[in-house]
């Protein structure tokens, strides 16, 4: 018997996805590194990602990087370490990227204790005020890291759009690149890696504008749903309904548009606004705020209109669709990369897979 609500993961569309990107790539003599923290670390979805081309896999959350031990592909840890996971990172970590000298300093400890080198990117703010060093302060740092036993730098590295919204443009990655290239000079270091950023780097890529220097990427979102995430573009030869959402109908009801009542705050603290559309025919499906996005996700079928959430409801208007829909039916739902992430990190969403 099947359990709703569930993700339906389609693994041939993803490792299809990969391949296209990862040809690009290729051509443009850049590493792809498949960023796996969207779907939480399945190795299930790695493999085919893995199988697809990419040369690396990364993630921002260490638990979702143990749960990957087992493939045989260097793993980057992408968010900055906390000093109290520093022994996990350089035992399940290839590569960790670092801006702080007291973390790498830390970083250097325990590579040495676990008779371990343990390879760092250097982050550099190039502007969207996450994480970084500022191009100024960076030299500091190199020449301190270089002191250290156990510890090697193999690259510097960019993340732009995630906080600031600043996009990837050839200006700032010229910029990373002209870093580089200083570091170089004045260190003699030959760096293995350039990560000049995130999926946000796709619409570069495609018209062929990325500087030649860069040679690393890190990506997710356009993996999971063949979208150009910047210009928010289908890409060309790539699945878009790689995810899918499956949720049963619990409630089926003819109902006013409009609550009965004096309107205040709802259950997350906002004023609900209503559009009076007289009688409606209304579905209720199992799942809700806690597990999903509302506003990121699209029925399969074009005539039915998400009316809003709850914690644990999802409320549908079914009033113009031309299935006959009943208590107990089935109703699906494409997915954005949002409610991808937060879909695949709730325990109450099924995952199943399709080969």
């Amino acid at each position: 018997m099947n359990s709703y609500p569930k993700i339906i993961v389609n693994l041939n569309k993803i490792k299809h996805n990969t391949q296209i990107l990862a040809q690009i790539c290729n051509a443009n003599n850049i590493d792809l590194v498949a960023v796996t923290k969207v779907f939480c670390g399945n190795p299930e979805i790695a493999k085919a990602v893995v199988e697809g081309g990419a040369k690396m896999l990364a993630d921002s959350r260490l638990k979702n990087l143990i749960k990957l031990k087992d493939i045989d592909i260097p793993k980057i840890y992408l968010r900055l370490p906390m000093m109290c996971e520093i022994d996990e990172v350089v035992k399940y970590a290839d590569i960790s990227f670092n801006s702080e000298i007291t973390i790498i300093e830390k970083l250097s400890e325990c590579a040495v204790s676990q008779n371990k080198i343990h390879d760092i990117v250097l982050m550099v703010d190039m502007g969207d005020l996450r994480e970084g060093l500022w191009p100024t302060d960076i030299f500091d740092t190199v020449e301190k890291t270089l002191k250290l036993s156990g510890i090697r730098i193999v690259g510097i590295g960019t993340n732009l759009g995630c906080y600031g919204g600043v996009l990837h443009t050839e200006d700032n990655l010229e910029k990373l690149c002209s870093i580089s290239r200083s570091i170089r000079e004045k260190f003699d270091i030959d760096f293995q890696i350039i990560s000049g950023g995130n999926s946000g780097i796709i619409y570069l890529l495609l018209d062929s504008k990325v500087p030649k220097e860069i040679n690393n990427i890190r990506v997710g979102g356009v993996i999971v749903h063949g979208y150009n995430m910047t210009e928010g573009k289908p890409i060309e030869n790539m699945y878009h309904d790689v995810f899918t959402l499956e949720a049963q109908i619990i409630e089926l009801k003819k109902k006013p548009s409009i609550p009965i009542g004096k309107i205040g705050l709802d259950a997350f603290g906002n004023k609900p606004f209503f559009e009076n559309k007289g009688v409606r025919n209304r579905a209720i499906i199992s799942i809700g705020k806690q597990d999903i996005y509302p506003d990121r996700i699209i029925p399969t079928d074009k005539d039915v209109l998400i009316i809003g959430a709850s914690s644990d409801h999802l409320i549908l208007d079914v009033t113009d669709s031309k299935t006959e829909y009943k208590v107990g039916d089935v109703v699906s739902f494409y997915l954005k990369y949002p409610a991808i992430l937060q879909s695949f990190t709730s325990e109450y969403v099924l995952k199943e897979f399709l080969k």
